[in-house]
């Protein structure tokens, strides 16, 4: 009897234990954790400089980010050269220089501009005798006084002699000498290159005293007025992009001067990276921004309504982005998922519903950092 009644005496103390240790761990959980959980004074809220607010419903674009260089249209890049030749007798170019429309370029001088010259005078003179030989012969053929056929020779040595006197009227032109001021007494040895645009010199490729072929290009020009962007898409982004989108170009040494754009061309031709070009035009032009330049740009895709915070109101800390929800017992840090950032605003993609929810706007950092210290304690 004795036996038993110890027995059933250890058993119940042994069930008394668990049953106590379980009721304390069953209450140990049910208080809840304050680790992530500032705790403030209203005084150290003032100092802090904590504010909420809440959060915003507002329209935000996604953004593609691309990276390209300014380009040039090839009917806004001249090469100059001289249509027959010559020696180089004069000019003041460097490259970077700017030139206007019709502006001297240069002067070159050959024995072969004076030889057309007085080419075109002759033929000249000459096409006066033919005429009126043609003329004559035309009366006499009408009165049969001479045949036939000494009348078309002399048409048809008025005629050719004609067309050489136009064509070297042309060649002239083309050399920049006007014929209707060429005369015996004006006759010259050099010509004038005028630039056939306004703007700036790329590239000269001459200098004083040297002979130029037909082929040889004198110098480069340049017009910025019509300047492109040309940015490089990758092939799984080519579907987003089209006509008319409007793109945000900036350059590494200047990332806060946004120049906007405008897409006008969409290439359909991929490199062998799997790329292709898009070209945007400058809706101002800057004359500053210059031909070959790399720059950086930011394309607007589709605008969708997103919660929306302050970049201030996010923190980042052990790789995770936080905001801090004020309640009861103090400002809970609450990670959150962000999305598309612009403007100084970040989109909130999770947790849902926060338009209604009070956020630390301002101060978030001062939270974290008050975390932190109590934690190290």
């Amino acid at each position: 009897m004795d036996i038993k009644f110890l027995l059933y005496t250890t058993l119940g103390i042994m069930l008394g234990s668990c049953t106590a240790k379980t009721a304390v761990e069953e209450s140990s959980s049910q208080v809840p954790t304050t680790e992530n959980v500032a705790k403030l004074t209203p005084e150290q809220i003032r100092n802090a400089g904590i504010v909420t607010a809440l959060p915003k419903v507002w329209p935000v674009s996604s953004v593609l980010r691309l990276n390209g260089k300014i380009d040039v249209p090839p009917q806004n890049m001249i090469s100059v050269s001289a249509p027959l030749g010559g020696y180089l007798k004069s000019t003041n170019l460097l490259p970077g220089m700017p030139v206007q429309k019709g502006q001297v370029l240069a002067v070159l001088e050959d024995q072969q501009y004076i030889q057309l010259q007085e080419d075109y005078l002759v033929g000249c003179a000459r096409i006066k005798y033919l005429e009126t030989e043609y003329e004559r012969q035309k009366s006499l053929n009408t009165s049969k006084s001479v045949s036939d056929k000494n009348f078309q020779q002399a048409e048809a040595d008025f005629r050719a002699q004609q067309a050489a006197v136009s064509a070297l009227a042309e060649k002239l032109r083309l050399v920049g000498i006007n014929p209707r001021q060429t005369s015996a007494d004006r006759i010259s040895r050099s010509v004038k290159v005028c630039s056939p645009i306004s703007g700036y010199v790329s590239r000269v490729n001459v200098n004083i005293g040297k002979y130029l072929t037909p082929a040889e290009v004198l110098f480069e020009l340049i017009n910025p007025q019509d300047i492109h962007l040309a940015l490089k898409v990758f092939e799984k982004d080519l579907d987003k992009i089209h006509k008319g989108q409007q793109v945000l170009a900036f350059t590494n040494s200047r990332p806060e001067r946004k120049v906007p754009c405008e897409v006008i061309l969409v290439s359909k031709d991929l490199s062998a990276e799997r790329t292709a070009e898009i070209h945007c035009h400058f809706q101002k032009y800057e004359p500053d921004l210059m031909p070959g330049t790399f720059m950086n740009a930011e394309l607007a895709m589709d605008s969708r309504n997103a919660t929306i915070l302050p970049d201030d109101a996010i923190v980042t800390f052990e790789g995770k982005e936080y905001i801090f929800i004020p309640g009861k017992e103090g400002f809970a840090m609450t990670a959150v998922q962000t999305g598309t950032s612009e403007n100084g605003v970040t989109e909130i993609l999770s947790p849902t519903g926060l338009e209604e929810t009070l956020c630390v706007t301002k101060g978030a950092y001062s939270l974290l950092m008050f975390l932190k210290n109590k934690s190290d304690q």
